[in-house]
């Protein structure tokens, strides 16, 4: 698979003659992280006008996580099992229609860059680094987002809906060796996604599940 996403993440070294280069560089490290869930069998949730706002700068994420109906929830296309590891991690169980987590990076992680490829036969190629390589050990969440504009499919509110996500524990290396803090992988992009509204988030947490540093890609056109 690594080998796949290094082919996948080939088109960022042709921006020139790519569409469009699709990274974290240039762009202001968001002040906060939203994350909202939403639990699949909620057919309202959605469209809820009370749906909370990400603080100025901040960064709003949506996860859509599996209830107890199955495939017959009203909202099961875009529920992915993701979500429940993400829910674990914080330490919090499937709500029974929605729930939202704020985040404030605390820094001291060094710079985080996320980029991804272009899409190619149902995966795009993902990766995520920081640098310098100080402190840890850390844990990496990179997470494949779908951009849905308010007043688009049914949402009030802009929505970075989750589409696939990738953590990785970064531990400290042997004495002697330098840590190397980047992860590349070819995700899949799940059915009924459009591959013209996909970006890439990731952030770092320390031990103690604290969020560090947060990055967001951005695609330049190409002049």
């Amino acid at each position: 698979m690594k080998f796949l996403a290094a082919f996948l993440l080939v088109p960022l070294a042709f921006a020139a003659q790519a569409q469009s280069y699709c990274a974290s560089d240039g762009q202001p490290q968001p002040v906060a992280l939203l994350e909202r869930f939403i639990n699949a069998d909620c057919a309202g949730c959605w469209s809820d006008t009370r749906t909370p706002a990400p603080a100025k700068g901040g960064l709003a994420v949506d996860w859509i996580v599996p209830g107890s109906k199955g495939d017959d929830a009203p909202l099961s296309a875009a529920a992915i099992r993701d979500g429940i590891y993400r829910l674990e991690a914080l330490r919090r169980g499937i709500p029974p229609s929605t729930d939202s987590a704020a985040h404030k990076p605390a820094g001291g992680a060094g710079k985080l860059r996320v980029a991804h490829g272009v899409a190619i036969t149902g995966y795009i190629g993902a990766s995520i680094e920081l640098k310098p390589a100080t402190g840890g050990p850390w844990q990496a969440w990179l997470l494949l987002l779908e951009s849905i504009p308010a007043g688009a499919e049914g949402t009030p509110v802009e929505r970075n809906l989750v589409r696939n996500s990738l953590q990785v524990d970064w531990k400290q290396p042997a004495r002697g060796k330098p840590p190397a803090w980047f992860e590349s992988r070819a995700m899949n992009i799940p059915e009924g996604a459009n591959p013209e509204r996909l970006s890439v988030a990731g952030w770092v947490q320390d031990a103690q599940g604290r969020i560090r540093s947060l990055a967001v890609s951005r695609c330049a056109p190409v002049k």
